[in-house]
């Protein structure tokens, strides 16, 4: 992508580069923010592969991840409240850590979202080829569904986004409904074969050797809350529905996550859940289980919701990383015409089309080499996505301290001081952990792990050059950088 040029000072945008006002309110957020988790991908797709590196330690790592989020969304959401930008931790890092900083930090999402986007499309298509196979008999290969899967998503990311909104709560609702049919089915049959484990629950299981790489899976099932602050400009009442709805989603995740993973060690007996999930039946086996303990038209309903799930995690994901390329275009980080939107339904149409065509373009490329859609694209493509992502938060937590340093503005210590240095300290231990264990989660070559993780530092550095060269050249259009609120735009 080529780099906006920045040869003269520009003028600050005007209401035709603005999004729609008041389009959605704080439940939309919140489904928002759990589409994109994809419960139900996150049960049935990444908890077996957690398991099958932390056994036991799974359930715990995804409670102190989710405790771990609320720590940090105290001072995120504190800070929202001063920064609506759909940029949100790009204008968050560049207001408390400086432009060049927050200009680094933008490439890094715009990174991140697409990677995790395009690992959520190859999964997607993946999913859509089994259930289409299984139940007609008919092969068609995951890369005609993630195809016609990012159409329908391109489509819907040029419409007003409360029709998004209103598809996610659907896909939401019917996995959260399948998922408590699993579970109650488990409990109701005495809570597997050993019973409840609560012994799974113990901090003494993090010492296992796979913990490590486990938290890029706890930790990204998470990512994507950050959509309340993405959607500032766009929602209702933003003082109150983004803390609000930020509390709600991340505490709801937290919770569920916990209790559906532990679900999944008891309905196989908390010792032989690992072995399991590190053999060849390790992908199916929550199918297996709600099969097992629900009937097999649970199963069969769980295999037709789970490509629901992952089609609204790829859309709620997609929606996020156009609103950054909105957001930089805007700004004049990025090729300015990405931060224009269109007159009837406010939506970032020219942003919606790069997006779609560089996930199609990877999706392609890889679906024509041969590569594992599940192993290959989605793993590897997450793995980048998630550090990318625990990379910006930590950061962001450190921008927030920053920013409230001098003046609290009115708010207390524990939220902005020592809510944002804790975050910070525990997602610093969490991505050294994670990088680590990297090969974990990939289970490629340390050569490639390396050239999984490199692109992140390389994109700081670009956007960070960016935005020196716009400081050289265009010095107020520098000055503007993370500046441009919902109240000026």
């Amino acid at each position: 992508m080529s780099t906006p040029p920045a040869t003269a000072d520009t003028p600050a945008p005007d209401t035709a580069h603005t999004l729609g006002r008041n389009a959605v309110g704080a439940g939309d957020l919140v489904f928002f923010v759990v589409a994109a988790a994809a419960p139900l991908t996150v049960t049935a797709g990444a908890a077996p592969v957690a398991i099958g590196m932390a056994g036991q330690a799974a359930p715990l790592g995804y409670l102190l991840s989710g405790l771990l989020m609320i720590v940090f969304a105290a001072g995120f959401t504190a800070m929202s409240r001063h920064v609506r930008n759909a940029g949100a931790f790009y204008a968050c890092i560049g207001r408390g850590l400086g432009r060049v900083t927050g200009a680094g930090s933008a490439y890094v999402a715009v990174l991140s979202y697409n990677a995790i986007e395009v690992g959520l499309l190859a999964v997607f298509g993946w999913f859509t080829e089994s259930g289409f196979r299984n139940l007609t008999g008919v092969h068609v290969p995951w890369g005609a569904w993630a195809t016609a899967g990012i159409v329908a998503i391109g489509v819907l990311g040029c419409l007003k986004v409360a029709l998004s909104a209103k598809v996610l709560a659907l896909a939401l609702a019917l996995e959260v409904l399948i998922l408590l049919v699993f579970e109650t089915a488990v409990y109701a049959h005495g809570g597997g074969p050993e019973g409840p484990q609560f012994g799974a629950l113990s901090p003494a299981h993090l010492g296992t050797a796979g913990a490590g790489g486990m938290f890029v899976l706890s930790v990204g099932a998470f990512i994507g809350f950050e959509a309340t602050a993405v959607y500032a400009e766009e929602v209702r009442r933003p003082e109150r529905s983004v803390p609000r709805a930020t509390y709600i989603a991340v505490g709801f995740l937290a919770l569920f996550y916990t209790f559906t993973v532990w679900t999944v060690l008891n309905a196989y007996g908390a010792d032989r859940a690992q072995t399991v999930a590190q053999g060849p039946a390790g992908n199916g086996m929550v199918f297996a289980a709600t099969a097992r303990f629900a009937g097999a038209w649970a199963a069969d309903a769980m295999h037709l919701l789970i490509i629901t799930s992952a089609f609204a995690a790829t859309l709620a994901f997609h929606n996020g990383a156009t609103r950054y390329f909105y957001a930089l275009g805007r700004e004049r980080l990025l090729p300015h015409r990405l931060g224009t939107v269109t007159a009837r339904h406010r939506s970032p149409v020219t942003a919606v089309a790069l997006q779609s065509g560089i996930a199609l373009a990877v999706v392609l490329a890889t679906s024509i080499s041969g590569r594992d859609p599940y192993a290959v694209t989605f793993l590897w493509s997450n793995g980048t996505g998630i550090v990318g992502i625990m990379l910006l938060q930590a950061l962001a937590a450190l921008a927030v301290h920053r920013f409230f340093r001098r003046d609290r503005r009115g708010l207390p210590a524990r939220r902005v001081v020592a809510a944002p240095l804790t975050a910070c300290a525990g997602l610093a231990v969490l991505l050294v952990l994670v990088c680590r264990n990297f090969g974990l989660l990939t289970g490629a070559s340390t050569g490639v792990n390396l050239a999984l993780l490199a692109p992140l530092p390389l994109a700081f550095a670009l956007g960070a050059a960016v935005a020196l060269r716009l400081r050289h050249r265009a010095p107020r259009t520098y000055a503007r950088l993370t500046t441009v609120d919902a109240e000026r735009g």
